[in-house]
């Protein structure tokens, strides 16, 4: 596999709305969630030199986002808190409900995404994302879960640049009230 390099220069269009997202449905707080992605590109920037080449920038930024909301929970040291970082981990480890912080793969590696994401927790933000308008749903799958680039989306859907940031907020907002409702109130 041949090494893969970084470009800071493009963190934010590429990156942003799926940090973001990652961090919200982990925080339950917007602002916190901008905060903890404004700190990752920061983090990501000071530790560049470090970067070894051998995960792909995305994953190495999801990584960095982890630790930072690992980081969070341990300051704030709150019961909701423990909750939310305990998670059930792939067969390889034979274990359920080890820290996070004990289980976490090194940021290097490509690994790290599969063994440490919750089914639950995609399994509920699936069915939020089934319960949008459709137009929301799409325009939300489209810019935030796929990636495609604003441009992209807007040509595709006939709208401007505004109606869709406009939209990826009401779908945003519904998502959050919908997992508020299903997710978060299991996880205290």
């Amino acid at each position: 596999m041949p090494k893969q390099e970084l470009h800071p220069e493009k963190w934010v269009d590429r990156y942003a709305d799926y940090l973001y997202n990652y961090a919200v449905v982990r925080v339950n707080d917007e602002e916190l969630a901008r905060d903890l992605v404004q700190e990752t590109f920061v983090a990501g920037l000071q530790s560049a030199p470090n970067f070894k080449g051998n995960a792909a920038e995305k994953t190495w930024l999801i990584a960095i986002l982890k630790r930072k909301v690992i980081d969070h929970y341990r300051k704030s040291n709150t019961f909701k808190g423990k909750a939310e970082v305990r998670m059930h981990y792939s067969s390889q480890s034979g274990q359920e409900g080890d820290w996070l912080e004990e289980m976490a793969a090194d940021p290097e590696s490509t690994k790290e995404n599969d063994t440490v994401e919750n089914e639950e927790l995609g399994m509920a933000i699936r069915e939020c994302i089934g319960r949008l308008p459709e137009k929301q749903a799409q325009v939300f799958t489209m810019k935030t879960i796929r990636g495609m680039r604003t441009e992209d989306v807007c040509k595709e859907l006939d709208i401007n640049p505004s109606n869709l940031w406009v939209i990826v907020h009401r779908a945003r907002t519904a998502l959050m009230g919908c997992l508020n409702e299903i997710w978060f109130k299991q996880a205290t």
